[in-house]
């Protein structure tokens, strides 16, 4: 049984999802490791990581929109506002998702469907480097 980790930075421009499949993909088969188990883990409380369909970009666009609408930024709304207005919705949105994944892997390379992507969702308007955390472990 082997091991590796890997500190993944992702740049985001501004509020959204951003996909990072291919950098996973890139891990995963210079690791070696043909058969295992990665976790994936956002070091981060306002951005979040989603596994999603990534052929077509209205499903992205949905998503975000259904996001502003069950955590909108509104100054009324919110006790906690440190770093600006988006600062609580962007909280919220992390809670309703998730900063930790688990993906197969096998042959070489991650268990994921036909059209799916690794995403990081940012929840924060402005451009961030993000750091996830790549963790694999198997033979």
């Amino acid at each position: 049984m082997r091991q590796t980790i890997h500190h993944l930075r992702v740049h985001a421009r501004s509020r959204g999802l951003f996909e990072f499949t291919q950098e996973v993909r890139a891990f995963v088969r210079e690791s070696g490791i043909g058969t295992g188990l990665l976790t994936l883990f956002c070091r981060h409380t306002s951005a979040s990581l989603l596994i999603q369909e990534n052929a077509d970009s209205s499903v992205r666009r949905d998503l975000e929109r259904y996001f502003d609408e069950i955590a909108p930024e509104d100054p009324q709304r919110y006790e906690h506002d440190t770093e600006g207005p988006d600062d609580m919705p962007a909280h919220l949105r992390t809670a309703l998702t998730q900063t930790q994944l688990s993906i197969p892997v096998e042959y070489g390379g991650p268990l994921l469907g036909t059209w799916q992507g690794i995403y990081l969702f940012e929840h924060r308007r402005h451009a961030s480097t993000r750091e996830v955390v790549l963790h694999l472990i198997g033979e």
